[in-house]
C-alpha cells in the first residue's frame, strides 16, 4: 500500500480549529504520513502557540516563521519558504503527493500558488465561501485558492453553488460539512468546566461577548465612538465581556475612547482569551457582537444571538438558517437588535446539515480517495 503524505498547512488563529480535528481523523489510516506546517504568520504567543495545547494538536513538524509584514511581503516570504520545503521533499525521495490548506487567509493562498507551480495537487478546505466583497483580502485568497487547488471541500450547499457558478467541474467538489463545529463540539465540555465566567464575575446567560478588530469597524473615531456608544449603554443593563484585540486596543486609545470604555462598570475589558476560555465565554453568553467569521458559525450551532458587524459575510447559511443577523457598523441598527434580545424577541435558528462534529472524518476520506490530477500527465 503506498503511503500517502500530506502537507496540512497552518498559519493564523483560525486555521489551527480547522487542522486538528482533521489531524486525528488522519490518525487511524496507516497508510498516511500528515506532515504539519506552521507558516507562522501569527506569531504571538496568546494567538497561536497556545492553540496547540489547547486543542491538543501535536507541535509543527516545518515552521517557516514568516513573522507579520504587509500582504505582499507576507505572501511572497511563504511562498519562498514553501516552496524550498516542496523541493527538499521531492529531492529527498519522498515527495508530497497533497497540500492540505484551511480557511482564507494569507498563508492559504501563498501555500497554495507554491505547490501548484510545483505540480502538487491542493485539497481546499472550506471552498466555495464568497462575501463578494473584493475589499476584503479573504475574498481574494479565497478565489485564488479555488481557482487552483483540485479538490474543494466545502462546508454548506452555498458554497457548492458558488463553485458551479465559478466553472468547476463536479468531481473536485465535495459537501463535507463544517470543520470548525468539529473542533467546538469537542472541545466544548472541557471549556465549560473553565473558570472563565468566575474569573470575570459574570453568570452564565447574563452577560454580552464583543470581539471588534476588522479596519471597516476599528480605524475610524467617527465609527468606532459610536458602535462603543451602544455597547456602554447597553453595558448599564447587561455586563459586555470584550477580550479586545490588540488591534482595537491601540485605536481606543489614539482616539481617546480609554476613559469612556474605563468608566462603564459593567464593561469588562480583557486580552485576547486562548481558545478553551472563549469558548466558555461564547458558549454561554446572552449575545454576541462581533465581526468574526468564526464566531457566526459556532453561535448558529449554539443557537446564540450574533449580531453581526459586517455589511456582508462569506456564510450565509449562519444568516438565513442560523442567528447572525448583519449589522455593518450601523450603531442605530446594532441598538434596536440589542434591545430585541434583552426583551427576549430575536429570532432564533437552526443548525445546518453535516454541522454533526463528523466533517473531518469525511474530509480525511475524500483525501485519501482523490486521485492526483497530474499523475496522467507529463510536468
Amino acid at each position: 500500500m503506498k503511503t500517502l503524505r500530506f502537507a496540512c498547512i497552518v498559519g493564523a488563529r483560525p486555521n489551527f480549529m480547522k487542522m486538528a480535528p482533521l489531524l486525528r481523523a488522519l490518525e487511524p489510516y496507516p497508510n498516511v504520513e500528515a506532515v504539519l506546517v506552521h507558516t507562522g504568520q501569527h506569531y504571538d504567543k496568546n494567538l497561536s502557540d497556545v492553540f496547540f495545547d489547547q486543542l491538543q494538536m501535536r507541535r509543527p513538524d516545518v515552521s517557516l516563521e514568516v513573522g507579520s509584514g504587509s500582504h505582499a511581503v507576507q505572501t511572497a516570504r511563504v511562498i519562498e519558504r514553501f516552496e524550498a520545503v516542496l523541493v527538499e521533499a521531492a529531492a529527498e525521495g519522498r515527495p508530497f503527493d497533497r497540500v492540505v490548506v484551511v480557511g482564507d487567509v494569507n498563508s492559504t493562498m501563498a501555500t497554495t500558488l507554491a505547490a501548484a507551480k510545483l505540480h502538487v495537487p491542493v485539497a481546499h478546505v472550506e471552498a466555495g465561501l464568497r462575501s463578494f466583497d473584493r475589499t476584503m483580502p479573504e475574498e481574494i485568497n479565497r478565489i485564488v485558492t479555488d481557482a487552483i487547488a483540485d479538490l474543494l471541500l466545502v462546508s454548506e450547499p452555498d458554497g457548492m453553488e458558488n463553485l458551479r457558478r465559478e466553472g468547476h467541474a463536479e468531481e473536485q467538489l465535495r459537501l463535507v460539512g463544517n470543520v470548525m463545529i468539529d473542533t467546538l463540539r469537542f472541545m466544548l465540555p472541557k471549556a465549560r468546566q473553565c473558570g472563565t465566567l468566575v474569573e470575570l464575575g459574570v453568570a452564565a446567560g447574563q452577560y454580552a461577548v464583543v470581539t471588534l478588530h476588522r479596519p471597516a469597524n476599528v480605524d475610524s473615531p467617527e465609527t468606532l465612538g459610536p458602535l462603543l456608544d451602544v455597547l456602554v449603554d447597553v453595558s448599564e443593563r447587561l455586563p459586555v465581556v470584550f477580550p479586545i484585540h490588540p488591534r482595537t486596543l491601540e485605536r481606543i486609545k489614539r482616539f481617546g475612547l480609554a476613559e469612556k470604555m474605563k468608566a462603564a462598570k459593567g464593561m469588562i475589558q480583557t486580552d485576547p482569551l486562548g481558545y478553551l476560555e472563549f469558548l466558555a465565554l461564547t458558549s454561554q453568553a446572552k449575545v454576541i457582537v462581533t465581526d468574526s467569521g468564526g464566531l457566526q458559525e459556532e453561535s448558529t450551532v449554539l443557537d446564540i444571538p450574533c449580531l453581526t458587524a459586517r455589511p456582508n459575510t462569506e456564510r450565509p447559511i449562519t444568516v438565513t438558517q442560523g442567528t447572525s443577523t448583519l449589522v455593518g457598523n450601523d450603531a442605530p441598527l446594532l441598538r434596536s437588535l440589542l434591545e430585541e434580545v434583552l426583551n427576549e424577541t430575536y429570532k432564533r435558528g437552526t443548525c445546518p446539515e453535516l454541522w454533526d462534529g463528523h466533517a473531518a472524518e469525511r474530509i480525511a476520506q475524500s483525501l485519501v480517495e482523490a486521485p492526483n490530477p497530474y499523475s496522467s500527465r507529463s510536468a
